[in-house]
């Protein structure tokens, strides 16, 4: 069974940074593009923390983008020929929401790493978050509109009790 959240997490990271793009030129999308990786990658390893979660769910199937594009109004992917919207398919809408959350919210960005410490997602080799955690003045410029608070409300807030859920003590992180 598949367990790699690889094309999860680049699809959803794809989708933030299309729907909230970086500010700036090339240095400014890799920096916007880096901070939404953290975010996304974070968010799966929190939503999927087992290997037979991740396995679960690149047979299932994420969900796709289609209630994000309306909650955002992105234009439909119908629209569009289908090799230029596929990876919409891979987009997760809750680690969407989460990560639009943790963006916007450093203190429960913080939890939430915290929160990975023991996950089998971190146990081969240590990871660092530090463009999510702490991000310095060209991170928050490159990625002001990634970051807004009100920007991103209506997709942060769309899971953000189950994320809250996850993160409160005595949780299990078993999806």
């Amino acid at each position: 069974m598949l367990t790699d959240l690889s094309p999860l997490i680049a699809a959803t990271a794809r989708w933030l940074t299309a729907a909230y793009p970086p500010c700036g030129g090339a240095l400014a999308s890799a920096l916007c593009e880096a901070q939404a990786r953290q975010a996304v990658t974070v968010a799966a390893w929190l939503r999927y923390p087992t290997e037979i979660d991740a396995g679960l769910v690149t047979v299932a199937g994420p969900g796709g983008a289609a209630r994000l594009d309306w909650i955002t109004g992105a234009e439909p992917s119908a629209d569009h020929p289908a090799e230029e919207w596929a990876w919409r398919t891979w987009v997760d809408e809750v680690v969407a929401s989460w990560a639009a959350a943790l963006l916007t919210d450093a203190e429960l960005a913080g939890l939430a790493v915290a929160a990975l410490a023991d996950g089998e997602h971190t146990v081969a080799a240590p990871v660092e978050f530090r463009r999510l955690l702490t991000p310095d003045d060209g991170d928050r410029r490159a990625a002001a509109l990634l970051r807004h608070p009100d920007l991103l409300a209506p997709v942060a807030e769309l899971h953000l009790d189950q994320l809250i859920d996850r993160l409160s003590p005595g949780s299990s992180l078993a999806a």
